[in-house]
């Protein structure tokens, strides 16, 4: 095995590499640490990074593989990045923001809790936008993250540095968060898996817990990874009231899906897409036909209508609002989109307007619901342009899609709907690429709480496609 092959092993398998002695956790990790030396600085997807700790932490786990009748911990060695927006105890979370250059927190989050108590290894932050709040990867604190796949285009956000730090092969696993699509629009535009799982279904901190758009969840290169993560993560904690008990053991191995009924909807009737990833997502369909499932095309009846009304929920609550409050104070320190996302907010919306979202996610479901009652899984793209400039402006008014006027922050991706619709799940994973190499993704969505179905059609799906970043010609060229 080539280094390089062991940077893209998945924790699936290094696991067993471990267990075997075959390959050890102070192998692995110096092994993403070496290749972050060397590849990182085109990318620029790594924030702060706890080498020296971590290799330390690696060589305890490896300890305990050396000794007979052991008992590893479920993540026992395996490398861990976390997205710079999640708390991790003793360490700055910056939040993408010279604001909070030099805060330091005193707990972690939940989600890293659990990964770090099963024995994952935290050695770095990845990069996210100021505040998470645009589609696209780039701040005053970190700079411009950029796609392994084409360094001239964006690997998505709020969750980018994560996902593209996992296409290029820096980290074995990878944490995001999720409003409009923070761990999707990554995942589509970097080729990698990304879960959404139904709000509460991972418990989160304060006070994105409290939002329902709100979901913390795993990013990772195979879905098995993607399920293994969330068998630890998942479930009711006791410090946060959202989190929901029941928790869900998700498959790890794929099963037949013969049978099933796949909907899916290119556009949802209105929303401009991309000729590269029409061709893409309709391959993917096609891949679940030779499966053995029905595959039918659906009328949403959703419209433009959506777009506006998702933005007065951001508006209202503290995704967006988070930029009027520091504005009072730091207004020196911020990255020009946040300034224009705090106009934005305190003129765009009243407290009479926080209502609507509600009520168009109603009348969404009132299509949606009984469509997923006749079907075992839905199925869309995840964005409809495969990527933007890697220095995109989330406010450039002359942003177009087909030649065509779009939203420069909602006009190419189709995630937020599903933060409208929280409770569904929703996994992303890869389609294809496009003629310049860049990657796109479908969205496989299932009904409210059923986590374990998505992973199904998801694990089926990769089986048949041989998986991802498996040998050279599958990964980027760095």
């Amino acid at each position: 095995m080539t280094s390089v092959d062991l940077a893209y092993t998945s924790a699936v398998d290094a696991l067993k590499l471990f267990k075997a002695r075959k390959a050890s956790p102070v192998e692995l990790l110096a092994t993403l640490i070496d290749r972050i030396q060397s590849v990182n600085p085109r990318i620029n997807c790594l924030a702060d990074r706890y080498f020296d700790e971590a290799l330390a932490k690696a060589k305890a786990a490896e300890q305990v593989y050396a000794r007979r009748g052991s008992k590893p911990r479920a993540l026992e060695g395996i490398p861990l990045l976390v997205k710079d927006a999640q708390r991790v105890k003793g360490k700055r979370t910056t939040h993408g923001s010279l604001i909070f250059e030099n805060s330091i927190d005193g707990h972690s989050d939940p989600m890293i809790e659990r990964l770090e108590k099963a024995g994952a290894i935290i050695f770095g932050r990845t990069t996210t936008p100021e505040f998470c709040l645009p589609s696209v990867t780039h701040s005053r604190m970190w700079g411009i993250t950029r796609n392994p796949w084409g360094v001239d285009y964006s690997p998505g956000g709020s969750s980018g540095g994560s996902g593209a730090a996992l296409a290029a092969g820096l980290t074995t696993l990878a944490t995001g968060t999720d409003i409009g699509g923070s761990i999707r629009i990554p995942a589509g535009a970097c080729g990698i898996v990304g879960f959404k799982p139904p709000h509460g279904r991972n418990p989160d901190g304060p006070p994105a817990n409290f939002d329902r758009y709100n979901h913390c969840g795993p990013m990772t290169r195979t879905v098995a990874d993607a399920a293994l993560m969330q068998n630890i993560t998942s479930g009711p904690h006791p410090l946060d009231h959202d989190s929901i008990r029941s928790r869900v053991k998700l498959p790890l191995k794929p099963e037949s899906i013969k049978g099933w009924k796949i909907a899916y909807s290119l556009d949802f009737g209105y929303i401009e897409l991309d000729p590269q990833v029409r061709r893409n997502t309709l391959a993917a369909l096609e891949v679940f036909r030779a499966l053995g499932a029905t595959v039918e095309e659906v009328d949403l009846g959703w419209n433009r209508q959506i777009n506006e009304e998702v933005i007065h929920w951001y508006s209202a609550m503290d995704f967006f609002r988070q930029a009027i409050w520091h504005r009072k104070t730091h207004a020196h320190l911020m990255t020009g989109y946040a300034l224009k996302f705090a106009e934005a907010a305190e003129a765009g919306s009243s407290i009479n307007d926080v209502h609507k979202p509600w009520g168009r996610a109603h009348t969404m479901y009132q299509t949606f619901g009984p469509m997923l009652a006749a079907h075992e899984v839905f199925i869309c793209p995840t964005n409809n342009l495969a990527a933007v400039k890697a220095d995109h402006d989330p406010w450039d008014q002359n942003f177009t899609v087909n030649g065509k006027s779009a939203d420069p922050e909602l006009g190419w991706v189709m995630t937020y709907h599903f933060n409208m619709l929280h409770n569904c799940p929703v996994l992303a994973v890869p389609s294809g690429r496009t003629a310049e190499g860049i990657p796109t993704g479908i969205q496989i969505v299932a009904r409210t709480g059923d986590d374990t179905r998505v992973f199904k059609a998801g694990l089926a799906y990769e089986k048949a496609l041989g998986g991802w970043y498996t040998e050279g010609q599958k990964r980027p060229n760095l």
